[in-house]
């Protein structure tokens, strides 16, 4: 589907029926999340996901103040954006607890007190840049964005497909539907900025090459996004999945032929992580006080 204008979009976006619905969340078969065990190694990585999911107001309000967060059109799709992500990780919170690995009650307020200082300052120091470009580097968010929405779907797909667990897997593909309209979303902004101007292109080729790494990475621990990923994607096909999906596709926004960052910082950490020192991993962070470490 083309789009002309990014008002086109947001369009389309809103017509786009939401799928974790109350409904659909009150529906689930909740008391049959027992019946059928979960690998303990997925704990530490639905918790990373959980947490990246309702990092999306942080998010959210970074954006605000630069001249993407402040375009009207990108305003209000982040709106919905930012609803849809917390219900996702208030929902994986859900299933960590009715498979029996309880959670605290302020687990989102210790989330929020657990992000870096160092990240802190990072964000302040980007926002400061983006400001001082201005719309030229909306091209950049949004196509970052893209990136960031493509390999979370990945993730929860892989996700789906090794954890095997029926409850989850409904859970997931509901999650998956709403990524794949987050998408679309950030994607056809970014090709329609992208386009507007060399310098939109090279500044996002720039900043993609050199500061991309997994969603999440900064503001969570970087040992947390590293087992993540090495968990998910170090087996067969995993890194040759995200190539497919997620770079080959960024590829095709202007000003982003021949990308490889996306696949050589996704490879580089499954090379990194054996099967061996995945499951001592897991054990490790299993085994000590869970949610204060994560």
């Amino acid at each position: 589907m083309a789009f002309e204008t990014n008002k086109d979009v947001l369009e389309w976006y809103e017509k786009q029926d939401r799928t974790l619905t109350n409904e659909f969340i009150d529906g689930l078969p909740w008391h049959t999340v027992k019946d059928t065990p979960l690998d303990p190694k997925f704990i530490p990585v639905l918790l990373y996901m959980r947490d990246v999911e309702v990092l999306t107001d942080m998010y959210h309000r970074e954006l605000q103040r630069t001249p993407t967060g402040r375009d009207p059109v990108i305003s209000k799709f982040m709106e919905r954006w930012g609803i849809e992500e917390i219900t996702h990780g208030q929902v994986i919170n859900r299933f960590l607890n009715e498979a029996g690995y309880e959670t605290p009650e302020d687990w989102q307020n210790q989330t929020h007190r657990n992000v870096t200082k160092t990240y802190h300052t990072y964000t302040y120091l980007l926002t400061t840049l983006t400001n001082l470009l201005g719309s030229r580097f909306t091209g950049t968010h949004m196509a970052f964005g893209a990136i960031h929405e493509m390999s979370t779907a990945q993730a929860y797909r892989r996700m789906k497909e090794l954890a095997n667990h029926p409850v989850l897997s409904m859970i997931l593909e509901g999650i998956i539907r709403e990524e794949a309209a987050h998408t679309h979303f950030y994607w056809s902004v970014a090709k329609l900025e992208l386009q507007k101007s060399t310098t939109a292109q090279k500044i996002a080729r720039k900043v993609i090459e050199t500061f991309y790494v997994p969603v999440g990475q900064g503001s969570l621990a970087k040992k947390r996004a590293e087992y993540s990923v090495a968990t998910l994607f170090s087996g067969e096909g995993g890194v040759d999945q995200i190539d497919r999906t997620v770079t080959q596709r960024a590829r095709q926004l202007p000003g982003l032929a021949g990308l490889t960052k996306v696949t050589t910082r996704i490879g580089g950490i499954c090379e990194k992580f054996r099967p061996s020192k995945i499951a001592a991993a897991a054990a490790l962070l299993i085994s000590v006080n869970l949610h204060a470490i994560l």
